[in-house]
């Protein structure tokens, strides 16, 4: 490869720059504190499990699967992967690592790696930022979740013009279930959802048992007053139906009433991840922004696969996404070279204020610190911090 190549990144993959870097640093940060104090206990995972350990979502996430980097172990031989998502470490640690009783909250924050970019123009290598709750299957869970999605993304940016959806894979499961379809009819249907091809779902939706039903949990996805009217009783007396029906409507009245100024949509069919969660779904958009800031929901018994199965919700997010657009010029400070002791206590003071002081070296000059922004200069006996 010649040295002109020799730069060069593969696609998806990016430096930070210490003017973006030092955003997103802040951001986790505070993130991590905010999450500390809401309860969340910070979890280390590695980087790399035995495949088997990372194997219980894709069994039921074929996504995940396909995104996952694989390697053989030159100790043992054996395959591992690389965590492509940090939900099923948390969930090992919780079911078989620290198996605690009761509610247990925890909270991450680390580098994952993507075979393939998750949505257009995001990275292979996001900075993944999460939480999780488990042992407590309710609607307050729920809830919370949200909640503290909310906050930390207020921390990160306005909530202006910011949109929460909120779902239910419930609806759609129990239709599946009552109608009785073959896993391919079932994902051809998630696909038709998923593209909002309405026009398509009429036809495809003719011949099958709940057909109707199927077309208006597509048609009136955004409006559960218009979904109720127009399915059948059958579907609407179905206890699993009525039970993911009252839990959405629940939810949505409790986050407007925590955040009434936020705008809420309702989408009954955005069936991202379908096979891996297990009930509630939501995901905060930012305008002209494709992709979600963060999204979560539940996805109970996910610790089934250690041994220990526990109702679980959380949600995760990308920092570099985040902090997308945002720099900060970082203030530094120049002092001269040398061993004056009032020169060395006013570096020292500087410092402890929190300030980035950089002593020249040498012979060096202000040209040799070419991003300075103040100098540290000696004035009637005084050292002063001077904007250059």
């Amino acid at each position: 490869m010649p040295i002109s190549e020799t730069w060069l990144l593969p696609d998806g993959v990016a430096d930070v720059l210490p003017e973006q870097a030092q955003v997103v640093e802040t951001l986790r940060r505070h993130a991590l504190d905010f999450l500390a104090s809401r309860g969340y206990q910070l979890v280390y995972t590695p980087f790399i499990e035995y495949i088997e350990s990372l194997s219980l979502l894709s069994e039921s996430n074929h996504d995940l699967d396909l995104v996952t980097f694989k390697v053989i172990d030159q100790l043992s031989g054996r395959l591992l992967g690389v965590r492509a998502d940090m939900t099923p470490q948390v969930a090992r640690i919780d079911a078989h690592v620290r198996s605690i009783e009761g509610v247990a909250r925890y909270c991450y924050a680390g580098t994952v790696l993507h075979t393939k970019p998750q949505n257009f123009n995001s990275s292979r290598a996001p900075l993944q930022l999460g939480a999780e709750l488990y042992g407590h299957d309710s609607i307050e869970a729920d809830v919370e979740m949200i909640d503290v999605m909310l906050g930390l993304i207020q921390q990160a940016k306005a909530l202006d013009g910011v949109h929460l959806d909120l779902g239910h894979v419930g609806l759609f499961r129990s239709l599946v279930e009552r109608a009785g379809l073959n896993k391919q009819t079932e994902q051809d249907l998630s696909d038709l959802y998923q593209r909002k091809a309405l026009p398509e779902l009429e036809e495809f939706t003719q011949d099958l048992a709940f057909g109707s039903d199927f077309y208006a949990l597509g048609r009136y996805a955004s409006d559960l007053d218009a979904l109720e009217r127009h399915l059948s009783d059958e579907v609407l007396n179905d206890v699993a139906f009525q039970d993911a029906l009252n839990a959405l409507k629940s939810t949505l009245i409790q986050i407007q009433s925590r955040w009434p100024a936020l705008q809420i949509g309702i989408d009954v069919v955005e069936l991202r991840s379908y096979h891996y969660h297990t009930g509630l779904m939501y995901a905060v958009y930012a305008p002209n922004r494709a992709a979600p800031l963060a999204q979560g929901g539940r996805y109970d018994g996910i610790g089934e696969h250690f041994g220990r199965a526990r109702p679980a919700t959380g949600f995760s997010c990308d920092l570099y996404a985040l902090c997308a657009g945002q720099f900060k010029q970082i203030e530094t400070i120049v002092a001269p070279n040398g061993q004056d002791q009032s020169l060395l206590e006013a570096i020292a003071v500087a410092r402890q204020q929190g300030l980035a002081v950089i002593q020249l070296l040498g012979e060096d000059d202000l040209s040799s610190v070419p991003y300075a922004t103040h100098q540290l200069r000696h004035v009637n006996g005084t050292w002063q911090i001077e904007k250059i």
